[in-house]
């Protein structure tokens, strides 16, 4: 039924636009479909969630949970976490962050506007946490948006981010200059990854999926493009020792993300090719 209703909304969509907006779309919506889906599988889950713990370099750790990966940097100078997951996991998070570290969470970075990033913004803003983000994410979640089928309503002004930015961002804190690198228009419009110069590590938020297919989000104007930039930027900073933490799955490697890139570029010109030499979507779809 899900399939079905997916293939309807893709037909509509394609019928749209020039011949290159369909060749975007399609290159886009091809590596979101598989993505989509297991988002709404895990989304359904209402189980007790374990907040688990990775020392990935010196004061900086990896978070898991139910969402996407948690960033923490903690030190003498503050505790920064980067997406904070759903508001339900609060209390659960702050307690898992208490046992690395005595201080509050005095700031908090969201990658980008989807919920399982900024649900806890809400929580955390109310126990006195400086919330940052790109500004399309503060635009976003000022005037609600569309979510899929899902209509989003605008946040409450205290989950807002009070800091925003356009290009980057630094941060000088626990003996690291933190980064936040806006990627234009990749997993939304409003990415960012996030690079510890000191501690060789790179969040890189939702613009890669470890060991799955990106899932590009095309109403909050994400495109294959912009993925793609993500991948580049992050292995031009990183080397053979940098330790990257994926918004979903295991922590990654430099080798891991090249494979990612790799494969994207790779699908990128394959579909581009069936579409210029005129073929349907529904030769497209099913091409293996």
């Amino acid at each position: 039924m899900l399939q079905t209703q997916i293939n309807k909304t893709l037909w509509g969509i394609l019928m749209q636009g020039s011949a290159a907006t369909q060749s975007r779309l399609w290159i886009g919506l091809l590596l979101a479909i598989s993505a989509l889906l297991s988002s709404l599988t895990v989304l359904a889950q209402t189980e007790e969630t374990q907040i688990q713990a990775e020392q990935v370099a010196k004061g900086i750790y990896m978070r898991t949970g139910r969402g996407g990966n948690i960033g923490l940097s903690a030190g003498e100078d503050a505790t920064f976490i980067i997406d904070d997951q759903f508001a339900p996991l609060t209390d659960t998070i702050v307690t898992a962050i208490a046992a690395i570290t005595d201080r509050p969470v005095d700031y908090a970075l969201n990658t980008h506007w989807h919920g399982d990033h900024t649900g806890g913004n809400e929580n955390f803003g109310k126990q006195g946490a400086l919330i940052m983000a790109h500004a399309k994410v503060r635009s976003r979640m000022t005037e609600g948006c569309v979510a899929g089928e899902r209509s989003i309503e605008p946040a409450p002004k205290v989950a807002l981010p009070v800091v925003t930015f356009n290009d980057a961002l630094s941060l000088h804190v626990n003996s690291q200059t933190i980064k936040g690198i806006h990627i234009h228009h990749a997993h939304t419009d409003g990415d960012v990854i996030v690079y510890f110069r000191a501690g060789n590590v790179i969040h890189m938020g939702d613009t890669f999926f470890s060991g799955r297919h990106p899932y590009i989000d095309l109403n909050s104007g994400g495109h294959i493009d912009g993925v793609i930039k993500a991948a580049e930027v992050a292995l031009t900073l990183g080397d053979e020792s940098t330790k990257i933490i994926p918004e979903h799955g295991q922590l990654a490697s430099k080798a891991d993300l090249q494979r990612h890139y790799d494969m994207v570029v790779e699908v990128r010109a394959a579909v581009a090719a069936m579409i210029d030499s005129g073929k349907t979507h529904c030769p497209v779809r099913w091409q293996r």
